[in-house]
């Protein structure tokens, strides 16, 4: 899943944090929660608006650009 279809960046929404798309959630609410113990199925009952799909797409997509030869090229397809 392209990584623009998992989150967004507005000004008119929550500030202009990154959020998950079409939510008001922002991203660092999931790794905060992580962070804090609660599991992904936990999270993801607190916030129903985010799908699974979403939550699995960004951690993927964070593990891609960790473990990737060429990270610019990664970021550079969120740009």
């Amino acid at each position: 899943m392209d990584i623009r279809e998992i989150i967004m960046a507005d000004a008119e929404i929550m500030g202009g944090q990154t959020v998950f798309r079409n939510t008001r959630v922002p991203i660092e609410t999931l790794f905060d929660h992580l962070e804090s113990g609660v599991s992904l199925d936990e999270f993801l009952d607190q916030f129903p608006t985010v799908t699974k799909e979403q939550a699995v797409g960004l951690l993927e997509w964070i593990s891609q650009l960790f473990n990737s030869r060429n990270p610019d090229q990664l970021y550079a397809s969120f740009t």
